[in-house]
């Protein structure tokens, strides 16, 4: 059997990516084996993948030269691979990529496109195109080693029942989350036919949910009080899942819910939308020339108003629903 070592160590979302990549790559290569290398608090992630195995590790026990060095001695000689992916190219990794090299390993490493989303997010830039979809970049890299795998981009519902609504109104970065009084507005309004969930995490983000909850009947504060395994499941459960272009969009894509998704200084042309999320449950500001700005969402708004974040309308919102 071919085994193939693969690792990204970062961002929860772009992790997330990875999952219906290798679900469809080892249905369509069944001699085909992947071990994931990635943060210990992922595992759930992976669940029940046949064909994979995850690999679990704490960063911070691996730091510098002689850390990778270490780490890449240890992958060897417990999984002795035929293939090493790199899924993230940042400098971690192309340490790891180079001691590989060494080693003698042929490694094969996701292509970015690092100057086209940079042509893309020049607010002066006024072609905008759509770019290639993270997922497809994930699954070039199996491509270049000579395997075929033909993403389908549909939703597997892991829940035959669904009922209610999650909202998840929080964002790493500002520019990518709708201001919370929109987000509480339209949770009042929906829950008025509708079981509400919320979801968040750190002290902040639970002590404001906790909050919205006292205030609106019919809603639920879910934050801090599951797992990440019981997060998931909760999620399949739901008929559908507000979120912000954040990684609770990506785990509504591997739990096979339908997510309407909010994008303010990010946009889907950067190829970040949820696996399997359809264009038309996406909400932005879609006349705003200086959009997308930024890849990530991290950049201050250079106009200093965040019209693409304080122009959309509520109703927006509601009218996907």
């Amino acid at each position: 059997m071919n085994r193939i070592l693969a690792y990204r160590f970062s961002a929860f979302g772009d992790v997330a990516m990875t999952v219906p990549v290798f679900t469809e790559f080892l249905e369509q290569n069944p001699d085909v084996e992947i071990v994931m290398v990635s943060r210990k608090n992922f595992s759930d992630l992976f669940d029940g993948i046949p064909n994979l195995i995850f690999k679990g590790i704490n960063v911070d026990d691996y730091k510098g030269i002689s850390g990778m060095r270490r780490l890449a001695n240890e992958l060897t000689k417990e999984f002795n691979p035929a293939y090493i992916a790199d899924l993230h190219d940042v400098i971690r990794a192309k340490i790891l990529d180079r001691i590989f090299n060494r080693k003698g390993f042929k490694v094969f490493k996701i292509n970015k496109g690092k100057e086209e989303k940079e042509e893309l997010t020049d607010v002066w830039n006024l072609e905008k195109k759509q770019l290639k979809q993270t997922t497809e970049r994930y699954a070039d890299v199996f491509r270049e080693m000579g395997f075929n795998v033909e993403l389908s981009n549909q939703l597997r519902p892991k829940n035959i029942e669904k009922s209610g609504i999650g909202i998840a109104p929080f964002a790493q970065h500002k520019g990518k989350m709708l201001p919370l009084e929109k987000s509480f507005e339209v949770a009042k309004i929906l829950s008025s036919k509708h079981k509400i969930s919320f979801f968040g995490g750190g002290k902040n983000e639970v002590e404001i949910l906790s909050n919205w909850q006292k205030e609106i009947p019919n809603s639920e504060n879910l934050a801090g009080k599951l797992s990440l395994k019981q997060e998931l499941e909760k999620i399949a459960e739901l008929e559908l899942m507000i979120s912000m272009d954040s990684a609770n969009m990506h785990l509504a894509s591997l739990m096979g819910t339908r997510c309407v998704s909010i994008w303010g200084s990010t946009h889907p042309f950067a190829g970040f939308l949820g696996y399997g999320q359809s264009e038309n449950d996406v909400v932005q500001i879609k006349d705003l020339t200086c959009r997308p700005c930024s890849v990530f969402g991290d950049k201050e708004c250079y106009r200093g108003d965040w019209a693409c974040l304080e122009e959309i309308n509520i109703q927006q919102i509601i009218n996907k629903i």
